[in-house]
């Protein structure tokens, strides 16, 4: 089943009584995107995502997977889409091997070898019972267990959380190749580097609202630099520098830093003149973006 918008939301809401934990949310997801979800505990990222999988009925608006009504068409749904939750919960008694044969049981014509590949890359237990494992390898099962239909869409809520570094690089090998195939990637993460170096497009959630969505790419590159100047002018230098292109600043001794909102050419302009002992101008990278929206920046 092959639709440009993956995924669509349209004015979603969602309340709990008298909180609010989703506001009119808007959303689209194309085909082939690495999609990275982001913002801080409680902002709405995990509500969003259980009212797209009708784990949760939204009180407002309109959502839709591969063309389908996420609510109307929720089972016929399931059989394209493969989740890895944050938490992972199980039938404790099952092993390892029971689940996902268990698993395997929903679905037609399965690549034994792809599943066993996957076993393999994971260092699974296959004959330990699922209330044995480790946090770590149950997530492990429940990346596998998400795999296994080679869904045209995954939906993934930090699902690095619990394992170790050789397994997230695994885990990102194997996102890597299956969206070369033609999978849709959309994964709520608060580690930012993954979302960084794997996702080609972004979305910054805040107290339920979508405050920014773009390209990483442009969205790290806009106007944006962090600045450090060493400087024996440095009293001259705060008071003369544009006060409107500057935030964050923080001076240590003969030593300026600030975010700079404006061209590296017209600050090299304002400089001229100063006596420098020592200037940087970065691009900064998502953790400093995410850090400027969340902390009362623009």
């Amino acid at each position: 089943m092959n639709h440009d918008s993956v995924i669509k939301i349209s004015n979603l809401t969602k309340t709990f009584g008298k909180v609010t934990a989703v506001d009119k949310i808007n959303l689209e997801v194309k085909q082939g995107d690495f999609f990275g979800f982001v913002g801080p505990n409680g902002a709405g990222k995990s509500t969003t995502i259980n009212c797209l999988l009708n784990f949760l009925f939204p009180t407002e608006g309109d959502m839709t997977i591969l063309g389908l009504d996420c609510i109307k068409d929720s089972v016929e749904l399931k059989k394209y889409i493969g989740f890895v939750p944050a938490e992972v919960f199980y039938y404790e008694n099952m092993t390892v091997k029971e689940l996902l044969n268990y698993s395997n049981s929903f679905y037609n014509g399965l690549e034994v070898k792809l599943i066993k590949k996957y076993i393999k890359m994971f260092a699974i237990p296959l004959d330990k019972k699922m209330g044995e494992l480790s946090s770590g390898n149950k997530k492990k099962v429940a990346i596998i267990q998400s795999l296994l239909h080679k869904p045209q869409l995954l939906i993934l809520d930090e699902p690095s959380n619990g394992l170790d570094p050789l397994m997230q690089a695994n885990l990102f090998n194997v996102l890597e190749e299956i969206r070369k195939d033609g999978t849709t990637i959309f994964m709520s993460s608060h580690v930012l580097k993954e979302v960084q170096n794997h996702c080609n497009r972004v979305a910054f959630i805040k107290d339920g609202k979508i405050i920014k969505t773009g390209l990483i790419n442009s969205i790290i590159k806009k106007n944006m630099k962090l600045v450090k100047i060493t400087t024996n002018d440095i009293n001259d230098l705060k008071k003369n520098l544009k006060v409107k292109d500057l935030e964050n600043v923080i001076i240590r001794g003969n030593t300026i830093s600030f975010i700079y909102r404006n061209t590296p050419r017209q600050l090299l302009k304002e400089l001229a003149g100063y006596d420098i002992i020592d200037l940087s101008i970065e691009t900064p990278d998502l953790e400093d973006i995410f850090m400027d929206f969340y902390k009362g920046g623009k």
